[in-house]
């Protein structure tokens, strides 16, 4: 009895603690590293050559 009590208590708390991550959880941001010689744009999002 008490084991079924500790299985049915787990499985109540089991959405509890996968929400303790909040709610950004998949939306972070990675950074973006270009090439030597490149630059990133953020306006093409794309890595450009660096003009000198």
């Amino acid at each position: 009895m008490k084991l079924k009590i500790a299985f049915v208590t787990a499985l109540m708390l089991a959405p509890t603690v996968s929400l303790a991550m909040g709610c950004s959880h998949g939306k972070e941001k990675q950074a973006m590293s270009c090439a030597e010689g490149t630059t990133y744009d953020s306006a093409t999002h794309a890595c450009l050559p660096v003009s000198t």
